[in-house]
């Protein structure tokens, strides 16, 4: 919906009452986003997030809100929702993410709240993996579920889970955190501390290292996992080989979830998931193998819905039940 559909006749926002503010922090860029009461992104503007220290960092989340309250619809925002990049606690409103070294137990939540534009409306913090989940079950994929686990695989991988049709977050809003399962006790070792475990072998960034340490060599030298991909499409024995083994990790972490908490579904998102059935097509082969128990064996695995938006509109729907009830 674009601005101006977003106008009554007498040029008020139509959802002055029922608007969201939504900022999706990550190691690459930093946005926000102006989200109706239905999920409509309407507007949305982003920057890349800097690296020097955290002082730099939050004047660039400053940035974005500052463009945000710039915008005729601002004045419609009842409630503010950050997504960011984690780990992060919920309880003490801070975050740690991995890919931002500046920000260690950064009190974020009280330094959104504490913007000029912000003045006193309700912040509400998540993950970003979990904020994933609240859009894919909001609008997306997860949407007919009421138990689903929704991954986010790019450079590392996060996920949310939905149990009896409510996000699920945990006390510090980690909960359903898939990538730091160990699925192998000897394998290779994690900065989480931990060794072996999803995030290790199915995160884009391993799908690139198994290529490598595989021989697999791209003739223009480029070893992203978006040129593995590229060379699994054109048949390469080895990048298929780099894209089956993430998708035996992802199979086993899943099937471990699925029988933890009896999900029906797992949704797939982010970057490596964009390669589609090259990562889906073993993903079910694999968990056939795994999920072997009649209540597990019945997962579904879907493609996420949402796309590139599914960050800030799930940045929007942490923060609805903050809305005010009318």
């Amino acid at each position: 919906m674009s601005y101006e559909k977003a106008l009554a006749v007498d040029g008020r926002p139509t959802s002055a009452r029922a608007l969201l503010a939504a900022l999706d922090i990550g190691g690459t860029k930093i946005a926000g986003g102006l989200v109706d009461a239905d999920g409509t992104l309407l507007h949305q503007i982003r920057q890349p997030t800097p690296r020097e220290n955290a002082r730099t960092v939050l004047a660039a989340v400053e940035h974005v809100l500052d463009g945000l309250a710039r915008h005729p619809l601002w004045g419609g925002v009842r409630a503010v929702g950050v997504g960011s990049a984690g780990p992060v606690d919920i309880e003490d409103g801070t975050v740690s993410p991995v890919n931002i070294p500046a920000w260690r137990a950064f009190p974020l939540r009280t330094a959104v709240a504490g913007h000029p534009a912000v003045n006193g409306l309700p912040v509400v913090l998540g993950g970003d993996a979990v904020a994933m989940a609240a859009a894919e079950h909001w609008l997306g994929a997860a949407r007919p579920y009421r138990n689903a686990l929704c991954l986010v695989v790019s450079t590392g991988i996060g996920a949310g889970l939905i149990i009896d049709g409510r996000l699920h977050t945990g006390p510090t809003g980690n909960a359903g955190h898939l990538g730091h399962i160990s699925i192998d006790y000897a394998g290779r070792p994690c900065p989480c501390g931990s060794r072996g475990c999803v995030e290790g072998l199915a995160s884009g960034t391993a799908i690139a290292r198994t290529a490598a340490e595989n021989g697999w060599r791209a003739p223009d030298g480029d070893s992203s996992a978006a040129a593995v991909a590229a060379a699994a499409c054109s048949g390469d024995p080895l990048a298929l080989h780099a894209y089956d083994r993430a998708a035996h990790a992802l199979a086993a972490g899943i099937a471990a979830v699925a029988t933890l908490v009896e999900i029906e579904a797992a949704i797939i998102g982010g970057g490596v998931a964009a390669s589609g059935d090259l990562l889906l097509q073993p993903l079910r082969r694999h968990l056939a193998d795994y999920a072997t128990l009649p209540f597990t064996a019945r997962t579904a695995v879907l493609p996420a819905a949402l796309g590139t938006g599914a960050g800030l509109v799930g940045a929007a729907a942490l923060a609805r039940p903050a809305l005010p009830v009318h």
